[in-house]
């Protein structure tokens, strides 16, 4: 799971899930209210909280997207004495 971090007023830093955000408010303190209702108040502004959570969903797409460049692993074939191949087996619908 991805995370932002984010300052409390006192100093502590947090890790926070930006994907259970429901809004951010300014009044005057920043207010990062989540899908379950909770509230948190953080050091970092609006401005900035969004900036973090436009990096974040930046970082997941660049992700993806070195997935799919990257070639699918190929299976290599077993040298134990074992058979472990897969069987595939044909499924049957029942007639109603």
């Amino acid at each position: 799971m991805q995370v932002i971090l984010v300052t409390r007023l006192n100093g502590a830093v947090f890790a926070l899930n930006p994907d259970l955000i429901e809004r951010v408010e300014c009044t005057p303190d920043t207010v990062v209210t989540l899908v379950d209702g909770t509230k948190y108040i953080v050091a970092e502004s609006v401005p900035e909280f969004i900036d973090s959570v436009r990096h974040y969903r930046a970082s997941l797409i660049a992700q993806a997207s070195r997935l799919e460049s990257e070639p699918a692993p190929v299976a290599m074939p077993s040298t134990d004495d074992e058979d472990h191949d897969a069987k595939v087996l044909p499924l049957h619908r029942k007639e109603h």
